[in-house]
């Protein structure tokens, strides 16, 4: 991505830069700062030919069958396996001929960027209906940071405006897995004009596994995969999406999981006076003007939460995994308040 100022673009996820924030803060670092389970699918031992092994392009098939039952998805030929989403934003923007992209912001920052690298004139909007003039529209949905949903029926009216004037709506589903299901459109893509992407790292607490999906139509599908080439995904990756994306009990329980530890931490934030906006139950969501000195005294605790320089009063909590993470938390959150009472 020519052109591109790595150093402005800050997702979380990152101790280097926590350190570098923080150069006296205790280790080991409590990480807060991503939308990322902290409780991970735990896989079986891989056969040593997931990894000596070029993948079989038969699994690739399988895989794409089991993303398609997963996410409600007409067909796996509406489904593109890639070695993660993010690998997919600019080949996705890619598809519109260079205009107008409007992104529904704010939102995840990555979009804007593989919009302007695909040659697109860039506009970030506060409300759906500026979406109508694009030829390129991007929606986050649930959004990234806040967790705001945009209804299904709200995605499809634009979709059908769009591609009646030749345009694409792209939905990035990466939190859907703990979202409305109902207000997804990943079993509305095969009717063209609609790129759905998902993410598998996330929900499944396995982000350097490097494993996501696009889902569209079969000749955009097919499109995508050839831009991607042969052996898109790494053997270990087929072999774990496989066995995942098939364990419906997991998911389940995962989801119940996962929404009991986000209640807390509303509850663990509430205590402290700090009020939860949004987010969803991978993260939280807080907007306060204490935002700038909670981050800093956090940080200084050694917990790294995401922080927004363009939003000052904007931060974004992960989830604890373990209870002594919990009570780590607990502990830095009651010095905080104490300090600033």
């Amino acid at each position: 991505m020519a052109g591109r100022d790595e150093k402005a673009v800050d997702h979380g996820g990152s101790l280097a830069r926590a350190r570098a924030l923080f150069p006296q803060a205790p280790d080991p670092w409590l990480d807060l700062s991503t939308g990322i389970s902290p409780h991970a699918y735990p896989f079986s031992p891989l056969p040593a030919t997931a990894f000596s092994r070029l993948p079989e392009p038969g699994r690739a098939i399988e895989l794409a069958a089991a993303a398609a039952a997963a996410y409600a998805v007409p067909s796996p030929a509406c489904v593109v396996c890639a070695p993660g989403t993010q690998i997919l934003l600019p080949r996705v923007a890619a598809l519109a001929m260079a205009g107008r992209a409007v992104v529904l912001a704010p939102t995840y920052a990555e979009h804007a960027v593989a919009a302007r690298s695909a040659g697109h004139a860039v506009e970030e909007v506060a409300e759906m209906a500026a979406l109508t003039r694009a030829d390129l529209a991007i929606v986050v949905n649930p959004n990234n940071p806040d967790g705001r949903i945009v209804r299904r029926k709200e995605l499809l009216r634009v979709r059908d405006g769009l591609a009646a004037k030749g345009g694409l709506l792209v939905v990035d589903e990466a939190f859907m897995d703990v979202g409305p299901s109902g207000e997804s459109v990943a079993g509305d893509v095969a009717g063209g004009g609609l790129v759905v992407l998902r993410s598998f790292g996330k929900f499944f607490g396995l982000a350097g596994l490097r494993l996501g999906f696009a889902l569209a139509d079969p000749t955009i599908a097919t499109r995508l995969s050839a831009g991607l080439g042969p052996w898109a995904v790494s053997g270990p990756a087929l072999e774990i999406g496989l066995t995942a994306l098939g364990d419906r009990a997991w998911q389940d329980a995962q989801r119940l999981r996962l929404a009991k530890d986000a209640a807390r931490l509303d509850g663990l934030l509430a205590a402290q006076g700090i009020t939860v906006s949004g987010g969803t139950s991978l993260h939280r969501f807080v907007r306060t003007p204490s935002a700038p000195e909670l981050f800093r005294k956090l940080g200084e605790a050694g917990i790294i939460v995401r922080h927004f320089v363009e939003r000052p009063h904007d931060l974004r909590f992960g989830l604890p995994g373990t209870e002594a993470e919990w009570q780590r938390l607990e502990t830095a959150l009651a010095g905080w308040r104490a300090r600033a009472a």
